[in-house]
């Protein structure tokens, strides 16, 4: 058991992060081939503006191989519970960077938000169709929060696709601005998108 590998958990440091103080679970955008096709696909989607590629290409490359790793083990197969990471805050993310690689990955998140149970998990993704065909064979674990992060700009999912609980949305500058609920201020210090609660749209200014 001392040789498997375990999984890389990022923590979140400063008063600029909009992550401070939530940690999270991440994968290599770089090597993502969903989200590099997304990020090179110039239709002016929200991907095209990717602040993983960005950060990963520049000024964070020092983190490339920390979350290749956990690429290469949360897609691979199925953790055993000597993998799986106990989590000790109240608030998780799952996918802070990266995306979702297979079914696979996706079964391993399920796994660590169950056996953490006293965590609330939340998890940003476009690929509803891997997220569809898992929570056919399995039950969604009542601690993991579904977003379903909306590609088109300017364009609001008010109402989440099946299995998900909350839809993330990007508007440019003040367009809709009475409407932006997730503008200028931290995860920690709002965390609605880790709740169970009433507010299933979250919009966001595109920076």
């Amino acid at each position: 058991m001392e040789n498997l590998q375990q999984v890389h958990i990022t923590h979140s440091k400063g008063p600029k992060n909009k992550l401070d103080s939530i940690d999270s679970i991440s994968t290599n955008t770089l090597t993502n081939k969903y989200c590099m096709a997304m990020n090179s696909a110039d239709n002016g989607d929200i991907c095209e503006y990717c602040y993983s590629v960005s950060m990963l290409e520049g000024y964070r490359k020092t983190m490339v191989p920390a979350l290749q790793r956990n690429s290469d083990l949360l897609s691979a197969a199925i953790l055993t519970e000597w993998q799986l990471p106990r989590i000790m805050s109240a608030v998780f993310r799952f996918s802070g960077q990266g995306e979702l690689l297979n079914d696979i990955h996706f079964e391993n998140l399920c796994l660590i938000a169950e056996y953490n149970p006293h965590c609330t998990f939340a998890l940003w993704t476009k690929r509803a169709t891997i997220v569809n065909k898992a929570l056919k064979k399995r039950e969604k674990p009542s601690n993991l929060i579904l977003v379903f992060s909306n590609s088109k700009i300017g364009h609001i999912m008010a109402k989440p696709p099946t299995h998900f609980d909350k839809t993330f949305n990007n508007v440019k500058g003040d367009d809709k601005l009475e409407l932006q609920n997730c503008t200028g201020q931290q995860c920690k210090n709002c965390l609605v998108c880790y709740q169970h609660n009433d507010i299933t749209t979250i919009i966001e200014r595109k920076k």
